[in-house]
């Protein structure tokens, strides 16, 4: 706003004594912008806060990317690894059955639980496989 805008609108000011009471009313013009139908009023009346100097150096900006699902294969799709220990398990519960499990030490050094699907198999001990991401729903721990 200019000083040339300013100094009109206090010099349209109009003083008129209101009924009932010996206070001074003063009365100004609306600007237009205001009484557009364009600018309603937004929904929330609060602002959303902004991020403090300090947030945004510690990398508050960053967006937040998803967990995987399968931390041991270290974003890839498929690794090599050697049994450990083949064995069965029971599933939750509400299911009943055998599952067939391995203990699997992955090529990057980690050890995972992988579910070996399918009728039959003929792993044992010492036996290479490749283990692909997914999980198996009744069998917890199983990936």
């Amino acid at each position: 706003m200019s000083l040339r805008t300013l100094v009109s609108s206090f010099s349209r000011l109009s003083v008129s004594p209101s009924v009932g009471s010996s206070s001074l009313r003063r009365s100004l013009p609306i600007p237009s912008r205001l009484t557009s139908p364009l600018s309603a009023r937004p929904f929330s009346s609060t602002p959303t806060p902004l991020a403090t100097l300090s947030q945004v150096t510690r990398g508050c900006r960053k967006p937040r990317s998803r967990p995987t699902s399968t931390p041991a294969l270290m974003g890839a799709f498929q690794k090599k690894g050697v049994c450990a220990k083949v064995y069965t398990v029971k599933p939750k519960k509400p299911n009943s059955a055998v599952r067939k499990v391995a203990k699997v030490k992955l090529s990057t050094g980690k050890a995972i639980i992988a579910y070996i699907p399918g009728e039959g198999h003929n792993l044992q001990e010492h036996s290479v496989v490749l283990v692909r991401g997914g999980r198996t729903q009744d069998l917890p721990g199983a990936k």
